[in-house]
């Protein structure tokens, strides 16, 4: 009964792993969507001001920094997780969505200075297709912040176990991935108006 169990709880684990890949897959053509729509929208200020008027090279240094940190920090909860050590592995964790956190306050910020200063998305073609790509990367960090969070409960409350694991290797994944989107926003959006 026991093996029959272990193979039944083996074929969810897999099912649950291929659908994420679909999940992250059309993630990346979510965000290909936006990046050409940003392209073709980004010469249309419509009299308004750009990126080099707005953008704060200080406020996208910290951003960056934060975020590229967390991706060591969710890794090496990754890293303590497979190794046994579930505490160090919370931890991690929590110092990762202490940095997630941050860059969402600095984002935040950021994007209310730009409507305070009337250069909201409804501004122009180029401000919209700005806080598109730029929000709904902030909302998946958010997911990814809610998702570490039920992590960290299920570490302090439950028995560790290849679930949690299997859970956590999924968060990694996921988190590495807003991070090469967010490389990929600083290069093609934020870098160029400071060259």
């Amino acid at each position: 009964m026991i093996a029959a169990s272990d193979a039944v709880e083996e074929q969810i684990d897999s099912e649950t792993e291929f659908g994420f890949w679909l999940y992250l897959m059309s993630d990346a053509v979510l965000f290909s969507l936006i990046f050409a729509t940003f392209a073709v929208m980004s010469t249309n200020l419509a009299g308004g001001p750009g990126g080099a008027d707005l953008f704060d090279i200080k406020n996208l240094a910290v951003q960056t920094g934060l975020l590229l940190i967390s991706s060591l920090t969710i890794a090496l909860a990754h890293h303590a997780a497979v190794g046994g050590h579930v505490a160090r592995a919370a931890v991690w964790l929590v110092v990762t969505c202490i940095l997630g956190a941050g860059f969402l306050v600095l984002e935040v910020r950021e994007l209310t200075e730009f409507v305070v200063k009337g250069a909201g998305p409804d501004r122009s073609g180029y401000l919209s297709a700005f806080f598109t790509l730029v929000g709904t990367h902030g909302l998946h960090v958010t997911a990814g912040l809610i998702w570490a969070l039920t992590l960290i409960v299920q570490t302090t409350l439950t028995q560790p176990g290849p679930r949690l694991l299997s859970r956590l290797s999924r968060l990694t994944l996921f988190w590495h991935f807003l991070d090469i989107v967010w490389i990929g926003v600083f290069s093609l959006v934020y870098l160029p108006e400071f060259l």
